[in-house]
């Protein structure tokens, strides 16, 4: 999905109502913009009761490097 917005004189963007409604996003929530890969990246804050599960199903293994000092 890509939807292209306007930047106003104040630095204001609207989130389009599609990307509202697939993250669940409602007026008076907050949200974090973070930059990655060169990308500005818009996430949800949820509080904790929302996130508890959110990773449920998803690999979440970190391959880690054999620790040099044994």
């Amino acid at each position: 999905m890509s939807t292209t917005v306007t930047v106003s004189p104040k630095y204001q963007i609207v989130i389009p109502q599609e990307v509202r409604e697939r993250m669940g996003i409602k007026p008076g929530q907050k949200v974090t913009f973070m930059e990655w890969k060169g990308a500005v990246v818009i996430v949800p804050v949820l509080s904790p009761d929302e996130a508890f599960g959110f990773l449920k199903g998803l690999d979440v293994k970190l391959e880690r490097e054999k620790d040099q000092s044994a």
